[in-house]
């Protein structure tokens, strides 16, 4: 077969064509904010959109196109679908033993307040799996998590996305950084670095917004003090980390910073009144557990946070390495009328440059066959029956059936759109603004994160072209390269994918357009900020860039 060139103008207008390129995003907005449309429908009608766009405007060989949808497909399967079973799974495990009863017990003795709860858990605990382990597990755990604490599950997997903002960037052991280093040809440390001064200013800001969103005004009141401390001790440690030490570790630092320095405080210092959700369970109706209990019913998300580490430190990962012990468990082809198949070009890429498609089933190196060895474990830990785990784990796969469909089908969208140029056309597109694109550079990376769902592609994607235009008008690629990094964090809550695990997580399946427009506005919200912060540094104060 002959490859096919990928045409980022196909209209011979940049505006016309960036239009054409858009439409299957203005249609996904819209399905879910106006139609209201359930999320493996908008997803499917997606695909077709964008595959009709690819082959009717980009003149993509149909079979390439195809071929994208079924790449796109899999991979939406296996490793992301994989993380929310295992995930679902072992929550449920804990829910069936008994054992999540005694965690919520012991979560509430040390603050009743569910505003209190979801700082812990939701901002440092999932803090703490997104740089473990990232791809969706900490919003899928500590959503779930919250809705057994009696939080309402919109809530729950909202408050969750919005909370997630802070760490990405040093997701997964700081992999974002250094793809996008990579690409842009930049320092990844000095790139590190820029990401944990601007994502610091988030950082202070974002538990605020939580607790605004749970309880107004009001509820920032009576919690400053408490919010305040999750905020500064997750800043320092994140500061400490990614401009002194690397940028492998700033979300793990800053969130064990956070949750014990959090915990402490909150031995010592109550608010005036306690928030619960009307429906949840009264603090006063716990019962009291030893020590050892306590210890047991928490000992499955031990074993998970040391199991979703284990899998991320370097000796292990060389298990899976070529000649390493492990490396024939990983199952990896060239995607047939894919692979090399697409060639990118200038300016997206410094000269022709054929675009490869692998697809590696990586059966015991994945996160979720982390997390499912986690839950096993976990059964023996706490004397579960095999024939219950067995039927639990088979009633999740029955419960996530829609879920993983959309999944799928909104990563399908985001390989027809990458691999047809579609979302270089974007890109370009706002590179056209000028000395204006310091204020758009980080709205490219959100972007680049709405369409694949992941910080790391969306830098993969555009981190060379953010360098490139940084030298076009005169500005630190330092800095607009970081800006694709901390823009793409805040895509994140937006994300069809981020919105379709998060709605398998605390069972809103079908419910996906109400989600999208929980977190729609936040996610504005702070892109206009960062885009800000990235002008007034650009401009005012060049020193501040490492």
């Amino acid at each position: 077969m002959q490859t096919w060139t990928q045409v980022y103008d196909p209209l011979g207008n940049l505006w016309l064509s960036s239009l054409v390129a858009a439409l299957p995003i203005i249609f996904f907005f819209l399905a879910l904010t106006v139609f209201k449309m359930k999320g493996h429908v908008a997803g499917t009608v997606t695909v077709v959109i964008a595959l009709l766009v690819a082959v009717l405007f980009y003149h993509m060989p149909v079979t390439t196109a195809l071929a994208a949808v079924g790449d796109g497909f899999c991979f939406g399967l296996w490793p992301i679908a994989w993380i929310i079973i295992a995930a679902v799974f072992l929550y449920k495990l804990t829910v069936k033993t008994g054992q999540f009863e005694i965690i919520r017990s012991s979560i509430v003795s040390v603050t009743e307040d569910q505003r209190l709860q979801m700082l812990l858990i939701g901002f440092s605990f999932g803090a703490f799996l997104e740089g473990a382990a990232g791809f969706g597990a900490p919003v899928a755990i500590t959503s779930a998590l919250l809705v057994g604490m009696g939080f309402e599950p919109i809530y729950a997997a909202g408050l969750c996305l919005i909370a997630n903002t802070a760490p990405v960037a040093f997701g997964a052991m700081g992999i974002p950084i250094l793809v996008g280093a990579q690409v842009a040809g930049v320092d990844a440390f000095r790139m590190g670095a820029e990401a944990g001064r601007v994502l610091a200013v988030l950082t202070l800001l974002v538990p605020f917004w939580v607790i605004f969103i749970m309880d107004g005004w009001k509820g920032v009141k009576e919690t400053w003090p408490a919010v305040l401390v999750a905020a500064v001790t997750f800043d320092v440690g994140q500061l400490l980390a990614s401009n002194y030490i690397g940028f492998e570790l700033p979300a793990i630092l800053g969130s064990i910073f956070s949750l014990i320095g959090t915990a402490i405080f909150l031995k010592f210092w109550k608010p005036k009144n306690i928030f619960r959700f009307k429906h949840s369970k009264a603090a006063g109706e716990n019962k009291t557990y030893t020590g050892g209990q306590i210890f047991m019913a928490w000992s499955p998300y031990i074993i998970l946070t040391l199991s979703v580490v284990l899998w991320n430190l370097p000796f292990f990962k060389v298990l899976f390495a070529k000649g390493g012990a492990l490396y024939e468990t990983t199952i990896t082809f060239a995607v047939p009328y894919l692979d090399k198949m697409v060639l990118k070009a200038p300016p997206i890429a410094k000269v022709l440059t054929a675009y490869p498609a692998s697809f590696s089933l990586n059966l015991v190196s994945a996160t979720g066959t982390a997390i499912l060895v986690a839950a096993v474990v976990s059964m023996m830990v706490v004397r579960a029956k095999v024939s219950m785990g067995v039927s639990t784990f088979f009633e999740v796969l029955n419960d996530l059936k829609k879920p993983i469909w959309t999944i799928g089908s909104v990563v399908a969208f985001a390989y027809v759109c990458n691999y047809s140029g579609l979302s270089s056309t974007l890109a370009l597109m706002f590179a056209e603004s000028g000395s204006a694109f310091t204020f758009f550079s980080p709205v490219l990376g959100w972007v680049g994160v709405f369409l694949t769902g992941s910080d790391t592609s969306a830098n993969a994607l555009f981190c060379a072209l953010q360098g490139a235009t940084a030298q076009q008008i005169g500005v630190s690629d330092i800095l607009l390269v970081a800006a694709n990094t901390t823009g793409g964090t805040i895509g994140k809550m937006i994300s069809p994918q981020s919105i379709a695990v998060a709605c398998a997580a605390v069972g809103m399946v079908g419910r996906e357009s109400e989600l999208f427009k929980f977190t729609l506005k936040s996610s504005l919200f702070f892109v206009i900020i960062v885009g800000i912060l990235t002008t007034i540094q650009g401009y005012l104060l060049p020193g501040t860039i490492p």
